[in-house]
Parts: C-alpha cells; sequence; structure tokens
C-alpha cells in the first residue's frame, strides 16, 4: 500500500473514530458536546490560518495530491483539528491544561518527523510547532475547559466573537474556494483601496448586530449564543427588544455581502441557507427549549417581537420594571442630555437625578437596569439609554458599547471634561424617596 495514501487515512480515520468512541462513553451531557464543538471551530480557523503563515515561512511542506485547502490536505487538517480541539476535552477533562499541551506538544514532536514522507520537515519546523501550540492548540483548549466549567463568561464571548466570523468569512469562502477551485480572493483584493475600505466597513457594521447579541446574552443572560452553553436568564435587553434573533440576521445580511464583494454565488447562498435554517430547524429547537425554560415570559416576549422583523419602538418585558438613567443635576451638559432624551419619550426609561440615588453615590451618568444586573456608568450609561428610544438609535448605542469602541468614546468624552465625576447623593429631607426594586432569587429577580 502507498505510504503517503496510509498516513493520510491513519491521520484522518484514528482521530475521528477515536473521537466517537470517546463520545460514546464519555459524553453524557450537552455542555460536554458543547465543550467539544467550540475547541474543534478553533482549531478549524486557527490551522487554516497556521497554513498561510507556513506558506510565507516554509516551515513544513505537503507531498501529496488532490484534496488539498491551501497546499494543506483536508484529512490532514480534520484530523489536526480532532486531535487538538475534540478529542482532549473527551479523554482528559480534568487534567491539568499546562501538562497536557505538554504532553500533546511532546506528541506531535515524536509524531511529525513519523509523516515523511507526506510531510516534509523545514529546518525551522519547530517553530511553526510553537506557533501553532500558542494560535491554535492553546486556545482552543481554554475554550473547551471554560465551557465545560462555565467559567471565564468574558473570555468565552470574546473566542465566540473571533471564532465565528473566521469561520464564516474565511474558512467556508477556502473551502469554496477550493472545492470549486474558484479564483479565490482576487475580487476583493484587486478592488480599489477605496472601494475595499468601503465594503469592509460595510461587513463590519452589519456585523456589529451579531457582536453586540454575543455581549448582550453574556452581560444579561449569563451564557453564550451556542445552545449548548445558552443563557441562563431570558435576554429581552438590548437589540432584544425590537427583535428576537439580531444574531442570526446579522449572520446572514454579512453572509450575503460577503458572498457579494467577492464575487461568489455559493458564498451568499451559505446566507441564504443560514436563513432556511433559522427560520426552520434553530427557531423549533430554540422555541422548544426556552418554553420549557422559561414559560410564559418566553411566549409573551414571541408574541411582540419578531424572530426577523425588528419592531421600531422597543418592547419592554412587563415583569421586569423600568429602567433607571441617573443623570447629575449640578453637571450642565448631563442637565442638557437629560432632557434631550425626555423629549424623545423613551420607552420603560425612568430618568432621575443622581442626587437621588437611594443607596450610592453614583458617577455623573449612571444606567441600572433594575434586573440585578450590574448598572453601566459614562458613554455605556448613555448608550444603553438609545436602546429605549427606537431602533435607529438602539444600533448606534449597541455599537457604541462594543469594546474599544467605547473605550475610544469614554477616552474622548473625558478629554472634553465629561470625565467620571463622582456625585454626592442629597441627605435627609433633600433627597427624593424612590421605591426600590422587588428582590427575586433563582435566577429571575435579585438586588444586592
Amino acid at each position: 500500500m502507498n505510504r503517503v495514501f496510509l498516513i493520510r487515512a491513519l491521520i484522518l480515520y484514528v482521530p475521528f473514530l477515536l473521537a466517537v468512541l470517546l463520545g460514546m462513553r464519555l459524553l453524557h451531557t450537552r455542555r460536554q458536546l458543547g465543550a467539544m464543538l467550540v475547541g474543534l471551530c478553533w482549531c478549524l480557523s486557527a490551522l487554516l490560518l497556521l497554513q498561510l503563515a507556513n506558506l510565507r515561512f516554509h516551515w513544513w511542506s505537503y507531498h501529496v495530491e488532490g484534496g488539498v485547502i491551501r497546499e494543506l490536505p483536508v484529512d490532514l487538517y480534520l484530523g489536526w483539528a480532532m486531535m487538538w480541539g475534540a478529542i482532549p476535552v473527551l479523554a482528559f477533562p480534568r487534567v491539568n491544561l499546562l501538562l497536557l499541551i505538554s504532553g500533546l506538544f511532546v506528541f506531535d514532536l515524536c509524531a511529525m518527523p513519523l509523516l515523511s514522507p507526506a510531510v516534509e520537515l523545514g529546518q525551522s519546523w519547530l517553530i511553526g510547532e510553537c506557533v501553532g501550540v500558542a494560535a491554535a492548540l492553546l486556545p482552543a483548549q481554554l475554550f473547551s475547559r471554560w465551557t465545560l466549567e462555565e467559567s471565564h463568561l468574558r473570555g468565552r464571548a470574546i473566542l465566540h466573537v473571533i471564532s465565528s466570523p473566521l469561520l464564516l468569512l474565511f474558512v467556508l469562502p477556502e473551502t469554496i474556494f477550493a472545492m470549486l477551485n474558484e479564483g479565490g480572493w482576487s475580487a476583493l483584493l484587486s478592488a480599489r483601496p477605496w472601494v475595499r475600505s468601503l465594503e469592509l466597513q460595510g461587513i463590519a457594521i452589519l456585523g456589529m448586530a451579531g457582536v453586540s447579541a454575543v455581549q448582550e446574552f453574556a452581560a444579561r443572560g449569563y451564557g453564550t449564543p451556542i445552545p449548548f452553553d445558552a443563557p441562563k436568564r431570558l435576554v429581552t435587553s438590548g437589540l432584544y427588544r425590537f427583535v428576537a434573533n439580531p444574531m442570526q440576521i446579522s449572520c446572514s445580511l454579512v453572509l450575503a455581502a460577503w458572498g457579494i464583494i467577492l464575487r461568489d454565488l455559493w458564498v451568499c447562498a451559505a446566507g441564504a441557507i443560514a436563513v432556511i435554517y433559522g427560520a426552520g430547524i434553530a427557531q423549533w429547537d430554540e422555541g422548544l427549549d426556552m418554553k420549557t425554560r422559561f414559560g410564559e415570559r418566553w411566549e409573551q416576549y414571541r408574541r411582540n417581537v419578531k424572530n426577523s422583523i425588528p419592531r421600531w419602538k422597543p418592547w419592554q418585558d412587563p415583569h421586569l420594571p423600568p429602567a433607571r438613567l441617573y443623570v447629575a443635576e449640578e453637571c450642565g451638559p448631563c442637565s442638557e442630555i437629560r432632557r434631550w432624551f425626555e423629549s424623545r419619550n423613551p420607552v420603560a426609561l425612568e430618568i432621575i437625578a443622581a442626587e437621588d440615588h437611594p443607596h450610592h453615590d453614583l458617577q455623573r451618568m449612571t444606567y441600572d437596569p433594575m434586573d440585578g444586573t450590574t448598572p453601566e456608568e459614562g458613554v455605556r450609561a448613555f448608550a444603553r439609554g438609545l436602546e429605549h428610544l427606537n431602533l435607529g438609535w438602539a444600533y448606534i448605542g449597541a455599537c457604541m458599547r462594543l469594546p474599544l469602541v467605547r473605550n475610544v468614546l469614554q477616552l474622548l468624552s473625558d478629554a472634553s471634561g465629561l470625565g467620571p465625576q463622582l456625585i454626592r447623593r442629597r441627605t435627609g429631607e433633600q433627597r427624593c424617596e424612590l421605591p426600590r426594586a422587588p428582590e427575586l432569587t433563582g435566577g429571575t429577580w435579585f438586588r444586592d
């Protein structure tokens, strides 16, 4: 039997069969499945990026015919992704992570020379191996461990925001180009710089809704977008006040726009498939799960907020009290902002003097969602207030609250004299007493 053929078969089927056997024996919960999938998805993106770097630095080369993506054999690619992304969390979920990474690194050091002649190692292949461990293996295992253990929620959300666009906008087109032997990225790269800049900015604007939805799931729902690591609380804030599935709408629009930019009908078709999937299987499965977990609250939400057709005015969950935007009276610009909000008749938003907060001294502007989650200050508070006006302002607010964007805006605000400033509460007869939010437990209402 041809040695190259044997190597390719072993690298594909051994990890695959091992994952199946481990899954049959050890896979007992949806969370375990989610942990395995997020690690696998991370490796699929990272290993293909690693191959692009390999084409530049020549750490190793492949001597195979057919079935390649960017000269990377598909069987080696999938087997490698299974070995680094899926198998470790099934086989060694409690092993010290540093020990696990070290063991897999040593295994690779021993195995790579044995792959000749299918894989020819260059003089600097150890550098490539270290880059692969740092960019693919380590993040994949952190992603899997954090998902399995329900820890590091912010880290999980960040990794979702990185891995999902990579899969949709990089791995998917690369796969289509390889299968159909198409021209690849030439349509994007050959465009005039200003045209390419506008196209990429348009993709970013469309994608911001999806990123904001992931942020909302983490901040208000204490979960992530995948069903196996779903939010523990019903999320009806942010863009979810206007449409029930902003993440899926964003994904479909981004894929359609990406296909137009790349002049590729199949990438556009992926956007259409995402719509069909969302309207069918995903909506049916999500509906059953959400109805089981949240009952009447979910049904009432879905009666008022459509899956794909946004409302213009925000919907307020009647089970929740209105949010509060505390604005300092002694701050002139803040008072102007207060009048601006009040003139637009915000929905389910009480605008109150920061000096009248019943329990704490506040910054000049603070938004309290009144649902037990953390209040937000400064630019984030202003952006939160926008979601109580209409869909257009809410989208702007969602973009303002994104990481980096909000940091830049806050820096500009601070530089213009509107930075953090502690506002002392009024005491005694000067203070207007406000009712406290109801106290609930068990994942619903609670107040610190």
